[in-house]
């Protein structure tokens, strides 16, 4: 929306609306966008939002992004391979087993061996593991928190109506 044209949707445009009349006393509804234009903003959006909920670098020892993605896997889907945790996180399994090996000489995770597999072993998180993970979590929402509390009500409103839709929407990212 913007100045001279406000029909052109803009930052707090709701998107595109639905031509033709509207009954007295109705409002017109916003047609529904084309998905790869939801998909181009949404991607933006998480994009400009990562760095707020990633923290100051260093600032947990050597949890990078990728070793908390790890972490946040084993804590979601429980013990596995290390090649189920490559598979989930979408990177090589030499990455996977040297980044497994740095969280282990942390403690953050213990391999023990896999009961189907004698040969193989699963990697669990352990207890400073789970809570790092539980206090790096809580400072993301802390920080992200504050993002949020500086929106409008009307944009708070539409930030909780959309979490359904998020929420399944990464849910199915996971399988």
């Amino acid at each position: 929306m913007t100045a001279l044209d406000p029909t052109a949707p803009g930052p707090t445009a709701p998107g595109p609306v639905t031509p033709g009349p509207v009954a007295p006393g109705h409002v017109a509804r916003p047609a529904v966008p084309e998905s790869a234009e939801l998909a181009e903003r949404l991607r933006i959006a998480i994009q400009d939002l990562l760095p707020a909920l990633r923290g100051a670098r260093g600032e947990h020892g050597d949890l990078t992004p990728s070793r908390q993605a790890a972490l946040g896997a084993l804590a979601t889907q429980g013990p596995m391979r290390i090649s189920a945790l490559a598979t989930r996180l979408g990177i090589a399994l030499p990455t996977t087993s040297r980044m497994v090996d740095l969280l282990d000489a942390s403690g953050w995770i213990e391999r023990t061996p896999d009961p189907a597999d004698r040969r193989a072993s699963l990697i669990a998180l352990t207890d400073p593991g789970r809570e790092l993970l539980r206090t790096v979590r809580r400072e993301a929402a802390t920080r992200l928190a504050a993002r949020i509390e500086k929106l409008s009500p009307e944009e708070r409103r539409t930030l909780y109506a959309a979490l359904p839709a998020l929420e399944s929407l990464a849910a199915s990212m996971g399988s």
